[in-house]
């Protein structure tokens, strides 16, 4: 990574139905509303990309939402103006999210023609009865359907998207749902648990459906690494598995620090050490998508103690951990002088390994993360 390198994301906010568990910035829409939004979109790529002069584009990221529900000329359009006006590295990896149900073969292969190497499928389950728990539009055929097209349309970079501890989930269908997802052959998997949003219906009916305990959660958990691991996708993140190679840039980027600049409703960015989000309101955005800096709030400035905390804390979200000599390289402090008691402490309960400069977490310290992470801020 060096200074030079930057990030973009793409918020598309639109989707076909709002899942029972999703409490992302995305609804469903008109086409009218999704034309408008498209055209506000490029007037603010034009304006804001002048920020990133002097910066390599590394990665592209459109999620969502699901950015499928929009025209394949629709996309075309927000990516001719990204080259036009983004310094994209030619080996840039750009990443779309597509959900089952959304995409067809002419318009995978139409978005891997425009540019887009990197597709992310968000299958969450192969069992038609948990798909229709938490309020997916799809059921495994479509995702089958929908992966066997992008390969088909020359796609070889696809992930999978997973969750576990759904309501009516049994170890055994998990086990079968990441067994299903690996022989397929993607590159890459993200198996992520699932967290009960307030105001999501899924929060809301909670008492009334049966989910996962903390035994078969924990089973869950370690049952993803063991499975993942033997068909050749190794976790490099707590959530992400990969074949050597595959890993996510992207979000890689995220956790090592990369500036990146979000842009569309409700996008976040970090640039100078500054985290700022757009507008959530729809016709704010429309009316000021021009002036990027009208849509923006600036959420937070992050000063040395911040930016120490966050090399530390995201960092060791990955399975290799961190490097204690970078660490006093970017900040000009000693890391075990900053964080040397909390560090111990897990050292000793083999919750936290040290080999050589690295630092990481033991897996048993990678099942108890958020507790460590608590700790150590």
């Amino acid at each position: 990574m060096t200074n030079k390198e930057a990030e973009i994301y793409i918020h598309i906010p639109f989707c076909i139905r709002k899942c029972a568990y999703c409490d992302f910035l995305s609804f469903a829409s008109d086409e009218g509303t999704r034309k408008r939004y498209v055209s506000a979109l490029t007037h603010e790529i034009a304006a804001a990309c002048t920020e990133l002069r002097g910066k390599r584009i590394r990665s592209v990221f459109i999620g969502g939402g699901t950015p499928s529900v929009l025209e394949t000329g629709q996309l075309a359009s927000i990516l001719e103006m990204l080259f036009r006006c983004a310094d994209i590295d030619q080996k840039a990896e750009i990443t779309l999210e597509c959900n089952p149900g959304t995409t067809d073969r002419e318009m995978l292969s139409a978005l891997r023609s425009m540019g887009i190497s990197r597709l992310s499928i968000g299958a969450q389950s192969f069992q038609d009865p948990l798909l229709k728990t938490i309020g997916r539009i799809h059921g495994s055929a479509e995702i089958r359907k929908c992966y066997d097209d992008a390969r088909r349309a020359g796609f070889e970079n696809i992930s999978l998207d997973m969750i576990f501890a759904l309501p009516g989930q049994s170890l055994k269908d998990w086990k079968e749902d990441l067994e299903t997802a690996a022989l397929l052959g993607p590159e890459h998997l993200s198996a992520y648990s699932l967290i009960l949003e307030e105001g999501t219906p899924l929060f809301e009916n909670r008492a009334f459906l049966d989910f996962p305990d903390e035994e078969e959660y924990r089973d869950m958990f370690y049952a993803a690494g063991e499975i993942l691991d033997r068909f050749g996708l190794h976790r490099y993140e707590i959530s992400n598995y990969a074949r050597p190679g595959k890993e996510c840039i992207h979000n890689v980027g995220y956790w090592t620090g990369v500036e990146y600049l979000g842009l569309g409703l409700g996008a976040a960015s970090l640039m100078k050490n500054r985290r700022y989000r757009n507008t959530s309101s729809m016709e704010e955005y429309f009316r000021n998508s021009e002036s990027p800096e009208k849509i923006r709030t600036v959420e937070e400035e992050l000063d040395l103690h911040d930016r120490m905390s966050e090399f530390l804390i995201l960092g060791l979200r990955m399975t290799e951990g961190i490097s204690a000599e970078e660490f006093t390289s970017r900040f000009g402090r000693d890391l075990t002088e900053e964080y040397g008691r909390p560090m111990e402490k897990y050292l000793s309960l083999g919750l936290i390994k040290k080999e050589n400069d690295r630092i990481f977490l033991s897996e048993e310290g990678i099942f108890v993360s958020n507790t460590i992470f608590a700790d150590l801020l």
